[in-house]
């Protein structure tokens, strides 16, 4: 099952390569899926491509150093022409759960410099709405329980992450609690209000972000886009979400 799930990680990650034009600054995010991209991205840069990516984290800029992809950050530039990322799970509106590998307040600075922002992922991150996979919220250390306690009271059981026994700390020196909720079925309003709370650097709810799914399933992979335009706002089409296809 491990394999296969790889296999399409890989379809997925290679196929978002192909939106990759020369001269592009290319905000690269986080995860096993954007590994494989980032692969593929640094054959194109032998190649010939010519292009400088802004890594969402220390261990996607290492494995871009490892594929010899270019690199530049905010110093430099100040937006990307796009960003490639994956996710935790992703609602038919393209709302998404971001940060279980922890990078989650990186990844949105980037996506929201970002002229369109390219979702990476196999088809078992479709969900009919969030909040199966715990929500990962960054926060200060300092203070941290109180900051949980107040999380709790919108219905949330918050845990410190820890790793190898350890508490597990961000890129951004912050700890990060994962958060179960039973259901969010308004991810704006919730990340609205938990950004309100003292001691919240981010919540990886990524709410209205995403322009462009790669889906990779067992029929092959799908592009579904956000085309539609009703009232200035953008829609997708229904009948392209149908995990099931």
């Amino acid at each position: 099952m491990e394999e296969k799930t790889d296999l399409l990680k890989k379809a997925a990650g290679e196929k978002a390569a192909e939106y990759i034009e020369d001269g592009m600054v290319i905000g690269l995010g986080s995860g096993s899926t954007v590994y494989w991209m980032l692969k593929k991205l640094g054959e194109k840069v032998e190649q010939g491509l010519n292009i400088k990516g802004i890594p969402t984290s220390l261990q996607t800029e290492g494995w871009a150093k490892e594929f010899q992809i270019p690199l530049t950050d905010f110093s430099e530039v100040h937006y990307a022409d796009i960003a490639i990322d994956g996710t935790d799970e992703i609602d038919p509106d393209f709302n998404m759960i971001k940060g279980g590998g922890g990078a989650l307040v990186r990844e949105k600075i980037v996506a929201s410099s970002a002229k369109k922002l390219i979702i990476i992922a196999d088809e078992s991150k479709v969900v009919d709405e969030l909040g199966k996979f715990p929500l990962p919220i960054e926060v200060l250390p300092f203070g941290w329980q109180l900051t949980a306690e107040k999380i709790a009271e919108f219905g949330a059981k918050p845990v410190l992450r820890k790793k190898d026994g350890r508490v597990f700390i961000s890129d951004n020196g912050n700890y990060i609690l994962d958060c179960g909720f039973e259901s969010i079925p308004d991810p704006g309003h919730l990340h609205k209000n938990l950004k309100q709370l003292l001691g919240v650097v981010e919540t990886g709810l990524f709410v209205g972000m995403a322009d462009l799914v790669i889906l990779a399933g067992a029929k092959g992979v799908k592009v579904l886009n956000r085309v539609k335009v009703q009232n200035g706002e953008k829609t997708i089409d229904s009948a392209l979400w149908d995990k099931k296809e």
